[in-house]
Parts: structure tokens; sequence; C-alpha cells
């Protein structure tokens, strides 16, 4: 592609500028990192696996409703992107009690929650990406609170459409992590990625809780074959549909 110019660079994706400045391009690289970024590496073609992962799933809540930023995935590498603002938030969603939930609580790994729970933190790698409360997010003028309330939404119905699609792949989706940006229109979309790099994902026919691992957690923590997760991932992902 032609005079296409970076305009930002993350610790998993590059973006670039196209010929329509309605439209970027974002490459998914290899490198890994954990504990916001105090660990770096490499994953064996991360990259490749998880745009297809995120250009599959992406599709699939589309064909459900749920406006995206996703284009096209024009090569294994690179996704095709509506320009967006993004929404300075990362809204998780837990299903079942794992990472900084269990440490900051003391519920047990593994607790199945009661109902999903919706948590919003606060997009900055300085601060360390602070867990906000309603007020706080407010004062800081992250969102209104109509977008703060379609932005909860928006997190449970695709959280619905996930745990029924990873279901039918014999993964559990135990939490993930959405990013949101607003369009030329300013209509909240779903925007970033969806894949083992955001989501922590569990094997259903494993109950050791080493090999049910299936996410960016086997490089987290050292647990190794961190390709051949990734890899799994993606090849039941792809075998399905929602």
């Amino acid at each position: 592609m032609t005079n296409r110019q970076q305009v930002y660079e993350g610790k998993a994706k590059i973006l670039y500028t196209t010929e329509d400045p309605d439209i970027f391009l974002s490459y998914f690289k290899d490198d890994a990192t954990a504990f916001n970024a105090k660990k770096k590496g490499s994953i064996a073609k991360k990259g490749e696996m998880n745009c297809a992962i995120a250009s599959h799933l992406f599709r699939q809540l589309e064909a459900r409703g749920i406006p995206t930023h996703f284009i096209d995935q024009p090569s294994a590498n690179e996704m095709r992107v509506k320009a967006v603002k993004i929404v300075p938030l990362e809204v998780v969603v837990r299903n079942i009690a794992a990472g900084s939930l269990c440490q900051q609580t003391g519920i047990p790994l593994g607790t199945l929650l009661k109902q999903p729970l919706v948590e919003f933190y606060y997009k900055n790698d300085a601060l360390g990406d602070p867990l906000l409360t309603r007020d706080r997010l407010l004062l800081l003028e992250l969102a209104t609170p109509e977008q703060l309330a379609q932005l909860d939404q928006m997190a449970r119905e695709i959280n619905t459409l996930l745990q029924e699609f990873f279901d039918q792949c014999g993964i559990t989706l135990v939490d993930f992590k959405l990013e949101f940006g607003l369009d030329r229109d300013q209509r909240l979309v779903l925007a970033d990625e969806i894949s083992p790099d955001t989501c922590r994902l569990w094997n259903q026919a494993e109950t050791d809780p080493t090999r049910r691992v299936m996410d960016k957690d086997r490089f987290r923590h050292d647990l190794g074959e961190v390709e051949a997760a990734y890899d799994q991932v993606m090849q039941r992902v792809l075998a399905h549909q929602l």
C-alpha cells in the first residue's frame, strides 16, 4: 500500500494512515508484553493469529448487530479499520474470578460470579491503568453519563454473544478487555481487538489449572507452549460461527 504513514505504535499493533482519511491500517505485531510492559518478549506468529481471530470475531459480532471499527483483513497481519477516536477506557468484563479480581478481593480463583462484572480502567500507562469508580470517571470527563451507560450495555451484550460463541469452541470465556471508539458520527463502536491477548480463555476439556490456560497468561506466568495455545484458539475460532 502506498502513501501510508505511521500514526501510532502500541504494545501489540502499529496504526498507519491510508489513502482514505477515514480508514486506517492496523498491523498486528509478534511483540508480547505483560504487567504494564514490565515483562516483554515475542510470540512466534502472534500477529497473524491474533489478526485472524479478531477479524473473525468482529465479523461475527457485526452480524449480530454490534457496531465495530472492522472493515476487512487485507493480509495475514493487517486489518483495515474505520478511523475512530478511542475512548480512554478499558472496559473489562468478568464472568469467573481470576487475575486482579482475586488478588484485590480474596475471591478464590475460578469462582463463578453470580452475574457478569463490568469494570472501567483508565487507559493511561503512566498511571498504571487504574480501576476507576463511576464518579472518578465522570470527574475526569473520560465519558459522559450517557456514554458510560451505553458502554456498560454494549459490553454486556458482547459478553453474552462471546460466551455463546466460545462455548461452541469448547472454551470458557473467563474475562476479557474491550476498547471502544467514537466514529465520525460520534457513534460508539467496538475497536482494538479481541484475541488471546485481551481475553482469559480456559480449555473446557482440561481441569488442570495450568494446562487449561489458552491465553496470554501462558506468557505472563511462564507456563510455556504459548504459540500452541494461541494456535489452538485460532483453529477453534475459525471453525465456528455465531
